[in-house]
């Protein structure tokens, strides 16, 4: 018995002696990321250490005490690394780039905190500057360990992080929904009962806080989760929101998306866009049963044909010729009617309203195609682009053939404007793409145009005719409510 007693007290000082010269001895000077990155590593180990000699029953005491060195010990790393700068997608991206993603079979990558993968730790984070990503930070902790003055903030928070860039992703359509879109896929996987109504949510854009996003984005999110988005722009924390801030704020839950809609399936995309559709249908009163019934006003086999021009960038030179040209066409179809719009002059609900009753859509490149999504699935779009695309557009001018595929619309080619002497430049002169040709205006070639709208239209009439026999009087898509796909979580 003795002897027992003895060498369990031997236990006892050859762990507190260890516990100490790895706490207090081992220097925290912090000279890089790397060093950062090796204190992350070490805190795990000495609260497993702390947890052995608890067990053992050596001091109930140093419980407390132990937990206000590894509150001390909690170190935050900047928000973006910017030694990933030029290759901000590389690896584990620059904003948060200690830490790993998550991914299902599917799914987009995220991260959650707490979890497996976290230790058990929360996610917490300090500074609201919207100028320097580097100057917000982040770290982990355990709950009972946060950092010192922290603000604990209860429920579910997501965090995005949209890594283009030009500032206004938060406002144009299309990097709006490569964001959205695998948040709601998140949101469809878990039965759509895990994000509550008001939503919290953390936006980024290359680490700097956004406290404002734009109106479209904003009425689809609203509409997909049911009520207006808590956008967290963490002013009780005071200040400016110039400088990095000292006190913290953690999160009790929160998921973590910085990699927008990369490696998620085609088929969940898909799922995505029809919920956000269903749901926009829904909170902009749309009529079910007329938007699937045909866009014509004839009935089911009606055809709706949409003209979006822009104004300015990317105008028609003559918005009259191109008008006529698709006019034309479109009264050669029984039952087709056109409808030609700015997108400056409609409102969110209108937009959701009008491409409702759409069945083709005819607009030139640009982030008003994003309403594509709202269109009636195998629906059709058009597009149209400026002269030097071709040769100089790069990935950038197949985007919304991609958002095509994944809402299940047609994309039947593009037409290019050829106008003009040859480009000389090549790819990638990004000075001579922005200056000159980017947002230059577009002429039109009746006799293509004219061709490719009567073939579209052919091809839409025969479809709506075999959709609408199978169909029958099965009733509308919608007609039992939006669907949601229950999973396990």
């Amino acid at each position: 018995m003795r002897l027992s007693i003895i060498l369990l007290l031997a236990s006892c000082v050859f762990l507190f002696v260890l516990f100490e010269i790895r706490l207090l001895k081992t220097p925290l000077i912090i000279t890089s990321q790397a060093s950062l990155l090796a204190a992350w590593d070490f805190i795990p180990q000495l609260r497993n250490l702390n947890a052995f000699a608890t067990n053992t029953n050596c001091s109930t005491a140093r419980g407390e005490a132990d937990n206000e060195k590894f509150r001390q010990a909690v170190t935050f790393l900047p928000l973006i690394d910017v030694r990933y700068h030029k290759n901000a997608e590389d690896g584990n991206t620059w904003f948060m780039s200690s830490l790993s993603d998550k991914q299902e079979e599917g799914q987009a990558q995220y991260q959650k905190f707490p979890s497996e993968a976290s230790d058990g730790r929360l996610l917490c984070i300090k500074g609201r500057n919207a100028d320097n990503g580097a100057w917000n930070s982040y770290a982990l902790a355990w709950s009972e360990t946060l950092p010192y003055n922290a603000t604990l903030l209860k429920g579910l928070t997501i965090v995005s992080n949209n890594h283009f860039g030009h500032d206004y992703m938060w406002y144009n359509p299309w990097h709006g929904l490569t964001a959205m879109v695998p948040i709601v896929s998140w949101h469809i996987k878990n039965g759509c009962t895990r994000v509550p109504p008001t939503p919290r949510f953390v936006f980024y854009h290359r680490g700097e806080l956004r406290t404002k996003i734009g109106k479209w984005i904003t009425t689809l999110m609203e509409a997909t989760f049911n009520g207006p988005l808590d956008i967290e722009g963490f002013d009780f924390l005071g200040g400016d929101g110039g400088g990095g801030g000292d006190q913290a704020v953690c999160f009790e839950e929160a998921l973590v998306f910085r990699r927008n809609e990369k490696l998620m399936a085609v088929q969940r995309r898909k799922e995505a866009c029809d919920l956000i559709r269903c749901k926009a249908w829904g909170y902009c009163n749309v009529s079910f049963a007329a938007a699937e019934g045909g866009g014509g006003g004839g009935g089911g086999g009606g055809i709706g044909m949409t003209l979006i021009f822009r104004t300015g960038s990317r105008s028609f030179k003559n918005e009259t010729a191109v008008v006529g040209i698709f006019e034309k066409e479109c009264k050669k179809v029984e039952g087709c009617q056109l409808r030609v719009v700015h997108s400056d002059n409609l409102t969110v609900c209108e937009q959701v309203k009008l491409m409702s009753v759409t069945d083709i859509v005819v607009s030139p490149h640009g982030a008003q195609l994003a309403n594509m999504i709202l269109m009636k699935p195998n629906s059709t779009v058009m597009e149209i682009f400026p002269k030097g695309w071709l040769e100089l557009g790069g990935v950038g001018q197949y985007v919304l053939h991609w958002l095509a595929s994944w809402s299940g619309m047609n994309h039947p080619g593009v037409w290019r404007d050829s106008e003009g002497d040859p480009v000389p430049y090549k790819f990638p002169d990004n000075e001579h793409f922005m200056s000159l040709y980017k947002n230059a205006q577009i002429g039109h070639n009746e006799t293509y145009l004219s061709a490719w709208a009567r073939d579209v239209l052919n091809d839409v009439k025969q479809r709506k005719l075999v959709e609408g026999k199978e169909k029958g009087k099965g009733g509308s898509e919608y007609a039992s409510g939006c669907a949601c796909s229950a999973a396990e979580p």
